[in-house]
């Protein structure tokens, strides 16, 4: 029987497929956009929406609802098709943005931003699968680097977008901005994208096993972020993980009941899928630290503003963009992926070992060296694991595959932030009073820093002219005492910070040799040059089972 994927890619033309590929593109900037521009708005709409204490949730909600939903519309796509579930998400995310950009609450705008999340966390997964609904896994490697590439472009477009945006034409344009662009994607995915519906496929939804996995996904998600403001130990931090891992065990053991399970667990039987979703579990860690800690090493200890900031990553972002976009042409030119995967994923290791090195007077040029070697080594991940992935399984089961893999990509930049952030916060406490010292602040003052001092109220890590900080805060009676030694604070206080954005890299650099370590396990199965094969289908089962004999 002939595969509806090929039959229908078949009937495309060269222009239409690109065609497609753009829209998805340009969807996936959108969403991927979003996710980096309204940080930088965030104080603004807080303000206007006098949402102070909800501000955690304002972030909150667009991770937890993105995360979760992106697995199940991948299944949900196996069964019926790309065409009418990218429609919807896409339509939904539009929808949403308006009524974000018109909240008049905070509670609305939490509700429009869950929304947001729920259409937004389709598009990255399945626009992965429709590149592979496209195009031969041989063929693929030459348009999935894109998609790396339009996440480090939104990554540098989206804070200064948005301070932008905000500045000139108020916040609410941020949202209304994306309506406009979205529908072009829409309108080309609605005429040209095909209607693949496949009649084998099974139509048991699993609603029990969506039902578990949203609620261990949510409150595991929601006590990682809790972390910022609490301990391990505490409740909502500590405690809704555990929750969350207790009912990750049921949904194991419901997923193993299924007759069409959200998350087939024979999947993770495949040793191809399997390692390749761990090491981009922990590929995502040191990407992320950077993109978040460096920003906040130029404006706190340099004193640059948001843009210009965001312009000094540019190094890393188009290091990313490069290794992404090549590494998927050599891939789809020698069919061999192995060497190079190890090579980059240690390339990261070591790039992130330099940044260890940070410190107040690290020249910019160095660190710009630094960050383009981490770019160059994370860049590959985002290109060939989605590959390695897609060829490992059959076309029935691409939605469900991919959208794993970026589910655990997710969650390993999560779990890698939150460690890194458990990092910096502890090294900071310890960091301050050293750095004073060394910086010649006599003991009595360095006691005000630290120890829940008067001095350490302040927000010594935020942007801005600290030493006026310092002085605001300081009493009229001991500012002759503190004047002349502000630029001796200022300078232990920048040290400080240097050496604990550096420490945080510790996370990146352990994650990345682990996926090191593990793309030396992985099988290297040639690129297939049609549509039909893959681990799961009929044809390919000796292979299958050898495979995971081999395991």
């Amino acid at each position: 029987m002939s595969d509806p994927t090929a039959d229908a890619a078949l009937n495309l033309s060269p222009r239409a497929k690109l065609e497609i590929l753009g829209a998805m593109l340009l969807a996936m900037f959108l969403f991927a956009l979003d996710q980096t521009v309204v940080g930088t708005a965030l104080p603004k709409i807080i303000t206007d929406l006098n949402g102070n204490a909800l501000y955690t949730w304002s972030v909150s909600i667009y991770l937890l609802t993105s995360t979760i939903s992106g697995p199940i519309y991948g299944k949900l796509s196996d069964l019926y098709g790309r065409r009418p579930i990218v429609i919807f998400a896409v339509g939904l995310f539009l929808v949403s943005s308006a009524l974000a950009g018109l909240s008049g609450t905070m509670e609305q705008f939490i509700l429009f931003r869950g929304l947001q999340g729920l259409g937004g966390g389709a598009i990255f997964p399945i626009a992965l699968a429709v590149v592979a609904d496209l195009y031969t896994p041989a063929e693929r490697g030459k348009y999935l680097g894109s998609f790396g590439a339009v996440f480090g472009l939104s990554s540098l477009l989206g804070p200064w977008l948005g301070g932008t945006i905000t500045d000139n034409f108020g916040w609410h344009w941020i949202f209304f901005i994306n309506i406009p662009i979205g529908l072009i994607s829409l309108f080309i995915l609605w005429r040209l994208l095909p209607a693949i519906r496949r009649p084998d496929a099974g139509r048991n939804i699993d609603y029990i096993g969506a039902a578990v996995f949203t609620g261990a996904v949510a409150p595991f998600l929601v006590g990682l972020s809790n972390k910022s403001n609490g301990q391990w130990t505490d409740p909502a931090v500590g405690g809704l993980m555990a929750i969350g891992l207790v009912l990750a065990l049921v949904f194991i053991w419901v997923e193993s009941r299924a007759a069409d399970p959200i998350v087939p667990l024979d999947l993770f039987r495949l040793r191809t899928f399997t390692i390749s979703v761990a090491a981009m579990f922990f590929a995502g860690f040191g990407f992320l630290t950077g993109i978040i800690f460096l920003p906040r090493w130029f404006q706190a200890v340099q004193g640059v503003s948001a843009t210009e900031s965001g312009f000094n990553i540019l190094p890393l972002l188009f290091g990313l963009i490069f290794s992404a976009v090549v590494s998927g042409q050599i891939v789809a030119r020698v069919g061999r992926y192995k060497v190079l995967m190890f090579g980059s994923l240690l390339l990261l290791g070591l790039a992130l070992f330099l940044m260890t090195n940070l410190r107040t007077e690290t020249d910019r040029p160095v660190l710009w060296l630094w960050m383009a070697l981490a770019g160059l080594g994370i860049g590959p991940s985002f290109a060939v694991f989605p590959l390695v992935v897609q060829n490992a399984v059959s076309q029935d089961r691409i939605g469900v595959a991919t959208s794993s893999l970026t589910f655990f990509q997710q969650i390993g930049g999560t779990v890698g932030l939150t460690i890194a952030g458990t990092l910096f916060g502890d090294r900071i406490k310890t960091e301050i009073p050293i750095q004073l010292v060394a910086h010649g602040v006599p003991q009595p003052i360095v006691a005000q820093f630290s120890g829940g001092g008067a001095g350490a109220q302040l927000d010594l890590t935020g942007t801005g002219d600290l030493g006026a900080k310092i002085l605001a805060g300081t009493p009229d009676a001991f500012k002759p005492i503190i004047q002349p030694l502000v630029p001796n604070i200022v300078g232990g206080i920048h040290e400080a910070i240097s050496i604990a954005i550096a420490n945080t890299f510790w996370a990146g650099i352990v994650a990345a040799v682990l996926a090191a370590l593990l793309v030396l396990v992985l099988r290297e199965v040639p690129m297939r040059t049609t549509f039909e094969g893959g681990a799961s289908a009929p044809e390919s089962r000796p292979r299958a089972e050898r495979e995971v004999a081999g395991a």
